[in-house]
């Protein structure tokens, strides 16, 4: 069975760690208050890829916190990992900016095929942002962007997730298939 580092980054407040819960099926007792993560926090589950016909997928879900002052850690959190999904708030005009950021440290970094990456614009209850296009960067629009709404929409965010997904175990078989020919050869 593949297994897949997906790395979930943004900017603080973004509703990383509300994506990461809904879609690994955690459910954490917060009482609806804000509580930054501090470094990262891991969730494995098993996933069903859309295109994986009835294969499963094992993902370690790495839900980074947001925080500048982790940055030092950061190297070692992207090590080995199969793709980068970046969540931002797109009621925070300062997010869109700082998606470039991450989109750096985090993508062109290690030089991630478009397919392995994801932007999600979430929209938290009484968002004012409607669903649409978004100011991004030339970059930054070339990436799969989905919006999420949990509260309206969270089968699809879970539908796209999976085909996401699907994208990602492809690049992984193709990158193993590449590395086993280069060695019969």
């Amino acid at each position: 069975m593949l297994k897949a580092k997906i790395l979930f980054v943004g900017p603080n407040e973004s509703g990383k760690t509300v994506l990461a819960n809904f879609l690994s099926d955690t459910t954490e007792n917060v009482g609806g208050e804000y509580r930054p993560t501090q470094g990262v926090r891991i969730l494995e589950f098993e996933s069903q890829p859309e295109g994986g016909g009835d294969k499963t997928c094992d993902v370690e879900l790495w839900d980074c916190s947001g925080d500048f002052k982790f940055e030092t850690c950061w190297p070692a959190v992207m090590k080995d990992s199969s793709g980068v999904v970046i969540v931002f708030n797109p009621d925070v005009p300062s997010h869109l900016k700082e998606i470039e950021t991450w989109h750096a440290m985090f993508i062109s970094s290690q030089s991630m095929q478009d397919n392995q990456c994801l932007l999600i614009a979430h929209h938290k209850p009484r968002s004012e942002v409607q669903e649409g296009r978004l100011p991004l960067a030339s970059h930054l629009s070339r990436l799969p962007l989905i919006h999420s709404n949990l509260d309206e929409e969270s089968e699809d965010v879970r539908t796209e997730f999976r085909r996401y997904l699907g994208n990602v175990v492809n690049a992984l078989s193709e990158s193993r298939e590449r590395e086993e020919m280069s060695i019969i050869m």
